[in-house]
């Protein structure tokens, strides 16, 4: 979702950019990382990752290579050229029991293996020196891909009903937009942590149900609760993201109600 966000954005507004693929670059491969990040290369943007959030309980070891140990050597590589490093995190680097919104220097307490990957990353990256912009996102849906907003769509669309737990609060992500806002963090000269997704939160079931009310207004959607669905990884029941520092830099973001419209509004009926 990323990946093709991050290309898409760059070819609108003719920023000369090289893309590259898990086929092309495996992160994991020093040597090749090495031979891809060259000097004279002014930013890395890391969209890769091991999003697999239930599997990285039984891979926690492959999430932490991919997530964690590549990133750190990501930067030291660019820190060894001279290039900047904008890097991918996560609200799962918390452990979900605030009831106000996560600043960004509030301490790592990651639940479950996925967040604790990312929380290598940072650690590495905060260690190794390199100058890096630092984006923690949360909840990421695009027009494209495997998300949790397309998947309710095309479920809405042939059910009559669906569950969805409703004690699990963040902050959906529209994925155009984090890029976007990315980019301005990165140009107007944002460095460290900074925390990007849409504005407002809501809960899975609230996403869901504003979904279902878009693409079919008969599927009737109805809240349960995360012990009804149990699922490998603990998920934190509260991860949203305080974003005033980021809004005192770019605005006000934009309510995840009319991003979620905007992306359904722009797929094939």
């Amino acid at each position: 979702m990323l990946g093709r966000s991050w290309t898409e954005l760059l070819e609108s507004r003719g920023i000369d950019h090289r893309a590259t693929m898990l086929e092309d670059l495996d992160i994991r491969d020093r040597a090749a990382l090495n031979g891809f990040i060259t000097t004279g290369t002014k930013w890395v943007v890391n969209c890769a990752a091991y999003t697999l959030v239930d599997a990285a309980e039984e891979n926690e070891a492959l999430a932490n290579e991919v997530n964690g140990h590549a990133a750190g050597r990501m930067a030291e590589q660019c820190k060894q050229v001279g290039s900047k490093l904008l890097h991918y995190s996560t609200d799962y680097v918390f452990d979900g029991t605030a009831d106000v919104p996560y600043p960004t220097d509030h301490p790592r307490n990651p639940v479950n293996a996925y967040g604790r990957s990312k929380a290598i990353a940072e650690d590495l990256i905060e260690r190794s020196g390199v100058e890096h912009l630092l984006v923690r996102s949360s909840w990421l849906y695009a027009p494209w891909a495997k998300n949790f907003v397309l998947t309710i769509r095309d479920l809405a669309k042939t059910r009559p009903s669906l569950r969805v737990v409703d004690d699990q609060r963040g902050r959906p992500t529209d994925s155009r937009k984090l890029a976007e806002v990315s980019l301005d963090l990165a140009e107007k000269g944002g460095r460290g942590i900074f925390h990007v997704t849409d504005g407002g939160e809501c809960s899975w079931f609230e996403l869901a149900a504003l979904v279902a009310e878009v693409v079919n207004p008969d599927c009737r959607v109805e809240p349960c609760t995360s012990e009804e669905f149990p699922r490998p990884a603990p998920r934190p029941a509260y991860s949203v993201l305080d974003i005033s520092a980021t809004e005192r830099v770019v605005g006000p973001l934009v309510p995840w109600e009319a991003r979620v419209r905007d992306v359904l509004g722009r797929l094939e009926p």
